[in-house]
């Protein structure tokens, strides 16, 4: 990188920080678990900054149809006091009102259509064209599989992407929503992970009460941007029991500062300094976990991803829950490997698996 007495990069000024980094909270071989998480997820949670306030998830039903199987329900949903989200809701077709299934939260990832394509909307060329690409239509096919599956949008994406609305089409060209979402609710005090994990919160309340889910089974999955706040999710509800983490498999340091492959839906104020990606997804443990890893990847390359992995494992192997991590390493790009997931879910989504409490679970 040449003489860093006289580079006037910013770009090289933050890598060589990000390469000496050592966070607090960095797990060590031989460390205690138990007091490892103790001290490390109450310090990472509030990094989120305020959380919006709960509501009682007021929800009205939009519409009810089948499709591909499914029985299909879009729904009108109050997550905070000012803000409702539209929230679509798969179930197998035939079941009756009252057969009580497990519940999978599916997190999209920077799709722009949010979660439309994940749910199983492939009303559009384009539609198709992203499911084709990335196979990640997972909420049409675990639904498919026995589960339900529910979804809404996370900020500046699908239905929350105010690009797509008439009155604000003419706001600055080029702008990125995430980052600029993550501008606007730093001022304010919060970060945009903590607004949809509110959401998520309120998804997971009012799903609870819908007679054909189970609310002693529910998982999250995600891929990209989802498999982020799959993470976060599980770490602030102990609601969530089993945990898909989808091509979000990687090391700050490499995938955010030296590819710049991030943005402001992903981070929190602070966070590098108390941890990397590993132990972000060790702070799951003991709770079952599955991580997919496109072997050709072509946002998270492998070399990065597996040492993120192989870091991960350590941390489950001390927690003394080796067996609750799984790994699908599967050939194919920054997509969903797909071929695990339905046995993963059905092992670990039972009435006998126990709930660990996390600081914010509601």
């Amino acid at each position: 990188m040449g003489d860093a007495r006289h580079d006037r990069s910013p770009y090289e000024w933050f890598l060589r920080r990000a390469l000496q980094n050592v966070p607090r909270y960095r797990f060590s071989d031989g460390a205690d678990f138990a007091q490892w998480k103790r001290d490390c997820l109450p310090a990472v949670l509030a990094t989120l900054g305020d959380l919006p306030a709960p509501v009682t998830p007021a929800a009205e039903l939009v519409a009810e149809w089948e499709q591909d199987g499914m029985t299909c329900q879009r729904w009108l949903l109050q997550v905070q006091e000012d803000f409702a989200v539209t929230c679509h809701v798969n179930r197998p077709a035939g079941i009756a009102n009252d057969s009580r299934l497990p519940g999978i939260l599916c997190w999209h990832g920077h799709t722009g259509s949010g979660k439309e394509p994940i749910m199983g909307n492939d009303s559009t060329p384009a539609l198709r064209e992203y499911i084709a690409a990335t196979n990640s239509d997972y909420g049409r096919r675990l639904a498919q599989q026995g589960f339900v599956t529910f979804a809404i949008d996370w900020m500046g994406q699908g239905s929350l992407d105010d690009h797509t609305k008439p009155h604000h089409r003419n706001l600055r060209p080029g702008l990125d929503w995430c980052d600029l979402l993550y501008l606007h609710a730093t001022m304010l005090g919060t970060t945009p992970l903590a607004i949809n994990l509110r959401h998520a919160q309120a998804l997971l309340d009012f799903v609870s009460t819908l007679p054909f889910v189970d609310a002693d089974r529910l998982g999250v999955m995600g891929e990209s941007c989802g498999g982020t706040h799959a993470l976060w999710t599980t770490l602030i509800d102990s609601r969530i029991r089993a945990t898909e983490i989808i091509c979000y498999s990687d090391l700050f340091a490499d995938f955010g500062y030296r590819d710049a492959n991030y943005c402001g839906s992903q981070v929190t104020p602070g966070l590098f300094t108390l941890v990397d990606v590993p132990d972000l997804q060790g702070l799951i443990a003991p709770r079952p976990l599955l991580v997919d890893i496109g072997a050709y990847d072509e946002c998270f390359p492998l070399e990065s991803a597996m040492a993120c992995h192989r870091r991960l494992r350590t941390i489950y192997t001390a927690a003394g829950a080796d067996d609750m991590l799984e790994l699908d390493l599967f050939p194919g790009g920054h997509a969903w490997g797909g071929s695990r997931s339905a046995a993963f879910f059905r092992r670990h989504l039972t009435p006998e698996l126990p709930s660990e409490n996390s600081a914010n679970g509601r």
